[in-house]
């Protein structure tokens, strides 16, 4: 059963963060957001200009919105839906990329990289605070993303906490 994250042009331009903290905070709530793992998607419905050609990910309003939501919740990406393709997309909403026409989003590596790393560190904190198996889904972040991690660079992160 899929969650579904509907946003409008008042919401996004407002940074009005209501559309998603009603679902995740109820999620919370019911202590349901380990059996909701990779069910979120967002439906975004941002009226533009006609004859604008920009993605969604490339309109500034779109991604501060985004911005906003993940300085909220930085685990998120564990409620969303990876096979449908939203890890792609909130990813382009908060690492600067550019659009090829025959090889898709391409993102500038360097930020792919921090981002990467940054969220493999808060995900495996909150994960393990989750009581949830953390190294298979974070190798599995990374491949998504383009990256293979090893066993030693979790038994670092161990080390280290």
């Amino acid at each position: 059963m899929t969650i579904t994250i509907t946003l409008n042009n008042d919401s996004i331009n407002n940074l009005d963060l209501s559309p998603a903290l009603t679902v995740i905070e109820s999620l919370l709530q019911d202590k349901a957001i380990t059996s909701n793992e990779q069910l979120l998607s967002f439906e975004i419905n941002y009226t533009r200009e006609q004859n604008d050609p920009r993605e969604l990910s490339e309109i500034p309003e779109v991604r501060l919105w985004f911005v906003r939501l993940d300085a909220k919740y930085p685990w998120l990406l564990f409620l969303l839906d990876w096979k449908e393709g939203e890890l792609a997309r909130y990813a382009a909403m908060l690492v600067p990329h550019q659009f090829n026409s025959k090889e898709g989003i391409q993102y500038n590596p360097e930020a792919l990289e921090i981002f990467l790393m940054h969220k493999i560190f808060i995900l495996s904190d909150w994960l393990k605070g989750q009581s949830i198996p953390t190294q298979f889904r974070l190798k599995s972040l990374a491949q998504i993303l383009g990256y293979e991690l090893d066993d030693a660079f979790f038994e670092m992160i161990e080390k280290s906490n």
